[in-house]
């Protein structure tokens, strides 16, 4: 009988020629087959046989396709959320704007949140975990994102704290928060990025014209009149777009500070 610690084996070789992460792109799709988690399969299930569905997660991974797509989930901060087709995958780097809210919120908490571009609602979601009593709005463009927010919302009981609807940045808003968290597009369009990202995750939420500021320019200009008093915005940017867009900030008149993430680069403007 053939493991599923040997098929492990097995199975990062083959998926090292399409991801950086292999054995955990492997431990995950073993841990989803066996319908568990990753920790109670390395702690207690290695010596299982290989679960049926294992081999074909395989394959589907070898075709670039995220592995958050073929599990249906995705961990962030501190809750798993539901994603697929259409959306954003929530990416561990965005983790950086909630660390720097909750140090610039250190012995308080906001009330009023926003997240413009909430995806299947990463950031506000995470936010609203990390201070229970405040509340907040989510807005995108994309329906069927915001879809998958809901169901997020609902699953992790917030769906009284969370608004979320179909909008266009900032267009029709008009009251004032006192946290504003925002991960635009930021790509610029001829860029090259891996197969499992421009092969499968939506184009709308991954570019922003020539140089991947289209997004900042339209948001950037209205933080001032959605800032409440002692409020910040965090604003996730490219590694190399920081110089850019606090002038953009600067320019608008609020304060701009730039936050690196846990590798070293430039990963949040904190607006305010």
């Amino acid at each position: 009988m053939t493991t599923l610690r040997h098929a492990l084996t097995a199975a990062t070789a083959r998926i090292a020629a399409v991801s950086n992460s292999p054995r955990l792109d492997a431990e995950l799709l073993a841990a989803h087959a066996l319908g568990c988690t990753r920790e109670a399969m390395l702690l207690a299930r290695l010596d299982d046989p290989v679960p049926a569905a294992f081999d074909a997660l395989v394959e589907r991974r070898l075709t670039h396709e995220p592995v958050a797509y073929i599990t249906g989930t995705r961990a962030f901060w501190t809750i798993d959320l539901m994603v697929g087709p259409g959306v954003l995958v929530p990416r561990a780097d965005s983790e950086t704007l909630i660390e720097a809210a909750v140090a610039h919120f250190a012995g308080g908490a906001p009330a009023r949140i926003l997240d413009l571009g909430t995806g299947p609602g990463t950031l506000l979601l995470a936010a609203l975990t990390e201070w229970p009593r405040a509340s907040g709005l989510g807005i995108d463009a994309s329906d069927a994102a915001l879809d998958y927010a809901r169901r997020n919302a609902a699953a992790l009981g917030m769906a009284d704290r969370a608004v979320l609807r179909t909008g266009d940045w900032t267009a029709g808003i008009d009251e004032r928060f006192d946290l504003i968290l925002a991960n635009p597009p930021y790509i610029g369009t001829a860029e090259v990025l891996p197969q499992e990202v421009v092969g499968h995750e939506p184009a709308a939420a991954l570019f922003a014209g020539a140089d991947g500021l289209d997004d900042y320019r339209r948001i950037v200009p209205d933080l001032p009149r959605l800032l409440a008093p002692a409020g910040i915005a965090a604003i996730e940017i490219g590694h190399e777009q920081g110089d850019a867009v606090m002038a953009l900030v600067e320019g608008a008149g609020l304060s701009a500070r730039l936050v690196r993430d846990l590798g070293g680069r430039p990963r949040c403007v904190i607006a305010g």
